[in-house]
């Protein structure tokens, strides 16, 4: 594209100056604007996708598409509608629903984007992450971290769908995605019930193996992070008498690496909520961009005061600066996932209750 040409018409000396300019790429910040904003002005819109349309056009993908047809991966990206019809939920993430058939097997490939699964219904797939076998149920959430090899089985005889999230937009803003395919086509013959990470840092809270004081990787070294866990985690909150979970009636959990209290991914944020109907947290907004999935129950959310009402499967995209708030009909279980960590990273990251 042409850099911008600036018209002074009645000034011709002033118009050569612009003309000049433009030949060299160079563009005159005093006729310029909107580049300094008093708030965040995001390109991407809050948007809901159905999780029944989505559970629909999956099995009719499934149906139509074999896995090699596909790219490797089975995928409905989600489309902001803000965002020029590009495949980005919002600004940093790249959000999608994901097919797997009975006996399909989605080959081993690695690419700079991290990556993480949300499993919203079924079991009976497993990932298979730098040789680590992870087994997917409904409500765990499993990690495919950065350059790390990664491929997806499934067994069983019923498909399965699931919700992944990366931060590809972000990683391509600052041109540093690198793919690259695997020629490995051997598939273990034994997966254990729990992975290698589950069995070295998934023993329970405060429970380390021996010299994880050293350097650790960026990402989390547990990779799978279960449900019934999770689950645990929230009710407890709910159950503490006195608790700011019990008084409000929300409780939430942040996924994070054991072994330093850190989030899971330098990027992502991974969290769990649990509304109940009649609580009363506030509406807030907040800088950097958010997907949540709904999980489990009803109700609705309202983004800059449109209200969306929310099922099992459904996903949000919650651009940066966004007024959201939830609402219960009855309990409702959302994960979610942000760019947080890149935002506080940069001391971006501001959060506020929101008026209206």
């Amino acid at each position: 594209m042409a850099t911008r040409r600036f018209d002074a018409p009645d000034d011709a000396v002033l118009n050569a100056l612009y003309e000049d300019l433009a030949d060299r790429d160079l563009q005159p910040l005093w006729e310029l604007s909107g580049l300094l904003t008093p708030t965040p002005e995001a390109r991407a819109v809050p948007y809901r996708w159905r999780g029944k349309v989505l559970r629909e056009l999956g099995e009719r993908a499934g149906e139509l598409v074999p896995v090699d047809r596909g790219g490797d991966r089975r995928v409905l990206s989600l489309s902001n509608p803000g965002l020029d019809g590009t495949p980005r939920a919002t600004a940093t993430l790249w959000g999608a629903v994901q097919y797997l058939g009975p006996g399909e097997t989605a080959p081993a490939h690695r690419h700079t984007p991290a990556a993480l699964r949300f499993v919203l219904d079924g079991e009976g797939v497993w990932t298979l992450v730098d040789g680590d076998p992870l087994h997917m149920s409904a409500g765990d959430l499993i990690l495919t971290p950065s350059w790390t090899w990664h491929e997806h089985h499934n067994p069983g005889d019923t498909p399965m769908t699931w919700f992944d999230a990366l931060d590809l937009p972000l990683v391509a803003a600052l041109d540093a995605v690198f793919f690259e395919p695997s020629d490995r086509r051997e598939t273990p013959s034994a997966t254990p019930e729990r992975s290698a990470s589950e069995r070295r840092f998934g023993g329970g809270p405060g429970l380390l193996p021996g010299g994880t004081a050293a350097p650790a990787p960026a990402h989390s070294p547990l990779l799978r992070y279960r449900w019934a866990d999770t689950d645990r985690a929230l009710g407890d909150q709910l159950a503490e008498a006195g608790s700011e979970a019990e008084r409000t009636g929300h409780a939430h959990v942040r996924f994070a690496d054991p072994t330093n209290g850190r989030d899971v991914m330098p990027t992502m944020r991974c969290e769990m909520h649990r509304y109940l109907p009649g609580h009363t947290a506030a509406a807030e907004r907040h800088t950097g961009s958010a997907l949540m999935a709904v999980f489990r129950g009803a109700g609705a959310v309202e983004l800059d005061g449109a209200l969306h009402s929310l099922s099992p499967g459904d996903l949000i995209a919650i651009p940066s600066w966004t007024s959201a708030r939830l609402l219960a009909d009855e309990p409702l279980d959302l994960f979610s996932v942000s760019d947080a960590p890149v935002l506080e990273a940069l001391a971006l990251y501001r959060a506020e209750t929101a008026s209206g």
